[in-house]
């Protein structure tokens, strides 16, 4: 059987996102809000890029050595 690669495993709890949804949002104001969005975004279009890159990766290795098996 086949170890699990560490980026298979779940992330701890206490990751960035995690602690970014308990942020308290009252003192920000509108414009805060609207830059915090836009930083966010951002965000989250690097992640799927990099989502992307690694699942073309995992995709090419799955074709020139198989899929392993579950």
């Amino acid at each position: 059987m086949i170890p699990p690669m560490d980026d298979d495993l779940p992330r701890p709890r206490g990751d960035a996102a995690s602690l970014l949804a308990k942020e308290d949002l009252s003192p920000y104001s509108q414009d805060e809000l609207t830059e915090r969005i836009a930083l966010l975004e951002a965000e989250i279009a690097r992640i799927k890029a990099h989502h992307d890159k690694a699942a073309a990766h995992r995709s090419a290795a799955d074709a020139l050595f198989g899929s392993p098996k579950s």
